[in-house]
Order: C-alpha cells, then structure tokens, then sequence
C-alpha cells in the first residue's frame, strides 16, 4: 500500500496513516486487468493490489545467436496495467541457469566432461572461515563418484560447490562479465548456485555464446534509421566478443545437450511440446521458490524466460508448482513449438549443431549420458538453491 501511487496522493494532501487506510478500504468502480481483457469492477484499492500482486509477471525474449536480431520480446503481460519491463528492467536472482558459466570456466581451466568428482554434501569455507554446506534437492547417485557431465546434465548442487572451490569466484566474475552479464556480482562461493541478480536480457545475450561457437552478440533492436526521403541515417552491425576457446566450447556444448536429451530438461520431448529438434533448455529456481528460469536454445534461435511475483516476497510454498520447469519451461517449450510449427518462419527441428571431427571431448559420444529419475507424475528432479546458504 504504501508503494502505491495513491498512498503516495494522499500523503501529500496531508492525510494520516489511519485516514489513508481508511480510504484504501472504500470499495469503489474501475477497470481491472485478466488475461481475457480489462474488466469493469467495484472493489476497494487494498483488494485491487491484492488482486493485482495474485498475477504472476514474466519476461521473454528470444534473438538470432548470430546476428543478434531480436525476434520476440515480451515485457509483462500488459504495458496497460504493468508497465515496468522485466527483460531489460528487471533483475531477478539466476538459481541454476548460472551453472553452464561455472562449468564452461572449468572446460578453459582443463576439466572434461568425464572427470569425476564425489557427489557427497561438501564442508566447505569462504575466505571469512565461515563454514557452508550447500543443500542438494536430487538424491541420485549419492556417495558415488560421477562425471561433470552427469552432474550438470542434473543440475548438480554439489558438485558445482565442489568445482567453485577448486576454482576462483573473482575469475568466474571477470568469465560473466565477459559473456556480457553488466551487473555487480560477489566473488564468493555460492556465487556457483546463482544467488545474484541478473536481467532477461543479459542472459540470453550471454547464452548466445553457447550457440554461437563461444561468440556471443549484443542483442539488435533496430539495424537502419532512415529519414522521410528514405537515406540512411545510421546503419547498425552485429556486435560479437568471443567468451569460450574451441576446445572448451565443445567441451561444455556437448553437456549442455544432454540436459534435453536425459536431464532436468528432458520434458521438453514428450507432449505437448512434443519436441525432436537438437536443443537445450536449462532450468533454474530461486530462493524460496520465488521465480523460475528457462534458458533454450537451438542453433538457430536463443531465448530467456522468466517467471515470478511482482514483488520477491510473492512466492510458492513448495517446489512442485514453484520451480523453473513449471513456471517458465512451458513457456519456452509452447513458444519454440508454435515457431516450429509456422511453416512461413525459417525455422527448423533438423537443424543441428556441427562437431568437428578433430574434437575429442574426452573420448565419449557427444549426446548420450545417464537418465535421470522420474516420478509417476513425470516430473525430473529441480534444483532450487533454497536453503543452500544456511
């Protein structure tokens, strides 16, 4: 209430907090937002916010990897009724989708995909001496030694703890600077399982990277202005800066696929999305079960969904409806069906990823890996990185 532009009015006017509250529990008439069109109605203004904050607000975009064309943007549901943008404007903590950076760090720093580390809960210490244990949602092969690219394949807390500590958090800073992350970013350990804020826009301008052959480019609204009489004014160019070398390139894109084909990301083949195009899609959830994440790509489109409350306190009290592949991987997985299935777009499911033939990843096939569990209901194991700062 007291964000309000109406508390804010009355203020001014010199009314007392009990006289504005007071005033907030008068019902009266006014048009309201559904998903079916504005709606006439009389109810107070303290259950018009309560009415409002009850719509979850998302933010979509998807571009070319390659030219950096935008080709779908969506900023809220409606400019009317919510007018702050949540793809260039918003930022929201990343929960697991910041793991192919952590692991694309440890590709440049000489890991492969089959090295091997315990999927045992870490004691670990930050520079302090503060003692942190990370939580770990999936229950999988623990006690067992398993490869990188089992463990991102299922979105692994664990072993992304494990791997931070062998490495740096101020080189993984400078790493998402680079994939073109602008926002201030702590060089701490937990730093591995997303806890920062980072927009739509900047992720999928960084994921571009990993579907580009390690380039990844600056997203491109306009690309001519002319005036009335037709002359170009100012001509706009693809913007690109390389984030990954060839060889950890294919290192983390050969990973990446199997979080589709056998990992967390695997309800994107089965109906409705019913999809057989080589793709990713990597989920995240965030502390308290306040907002999901779908990161997609395929070699010809890269997209960023995000869902969650109006305010970070708006949150689901568990992770069955609250975690990225329930609220944002639908949105992905129905946006990238309806593109494939518009026969006037040009896009296609056979479109796939080229590996060259000199590229020995570590040697194993490139797809393939280990299947995740799945419950009677369908659904995949969800990391959310609730709890895991305790």
């Amino acid at each position: 209430m007291r964000q309000s532009e109406r508390y804010r009015v009355l203020k001014i006017a010199g009314l007392s907090d009990e006289e504005i509250f007071d005033n907030f529990k008068e019902k009266r008439e006014m048009h309201v937002f559904s998903y079916d069109g504005g709606i006439d109605t009389v109810m107070s203004p303290m259950d018009s916010l309560l009415y409002t904050k009850s719509y979850l607000r998302t933010g979509m975009m998807s571009m070319d990897p390659v030219t950096g064309h935008v080709k779908a943007y969506v900023g809220g549901p409606s400019f009317r009724y919510f007018q702050y943008d949540m793809v260039s404007s918003g930022r929201r903590q990343i929960g697991s989708t910041i793991k192919p950076f952590l692991y694309t760090y440890a590709m440049e720093e000489g890991y492969t995909p089959c090295d091997e580390m315990l999927n045992a809960q870490p004691v670990l210490y930050d520079e302090s001496g503060r003692e942190w244990k990370p939580r770990n949602t999936g229950k999988a092969r623990v006690g067992e030694m398993v490869t990188l690219r089992w463990a991102l394949t299922n979105s692994n807390n664990w072993i992304s703890a494990r791997l931070m500590d062998a490495l740096s958090p101020a080189q993984l800073v400078r790493n998402m600077h680079n994939f073109g992350i602008t926002n201030k970013l702590d060089a701490v350990k937990s730093l591995c399982l997303g806890p920062c804020d980072v927009s739509v826009k900047e992720m999928v301008t960084a994921y571009s990277a990993f579907a580009n052959k390690g380039m990844r480019v600056d997203p491109m609204f306009v690309t001519r202005i002319t005036d009335n009489q037709g002359n170009v004014i100012a001509e706009f160019a693809p913007q690109h800066t390389e984030c990954i070398s060839e060889d950890a390139y294919y290192k983390i894109l050969s990973i990446l696929l199997n979080v589709v084909d056998s990992g967390t990301g695997s309800r994107l083949r089965p109906a409705p999305y019913a999809s057989t195009a080589q793709m990713v899609g990597k989920s995240g959830t965030t502390h308290d079960n306040s907002a999901g994440w779908c990161m997609g790509f395929t070699p010809q489109l890269v997209t960023g969904v995000w869902v969650g409350g109006d305010e970070r306190y708006i949150h689901f009290n568990t992770m069955a409806n609250g975690q990225g592949a329930e609220m944002a991987l639908p949105i992905f997985g129905l946006y990238i069906k309806k593109v494939f299935d518009d026969s006037k777009l040009p896009y296609s499911q056979t479109a796939t990823f080229e590996f060259p033939d000199s590229i020995d990843v570590c040697h194993k096939e490139y797809l393939g890996g280990v299947p995740v569990d799945i419950d009677a209901a369908g659904n995949t194991p969800e990391e959310s990185i609730d709890g895991v700062f305790d």
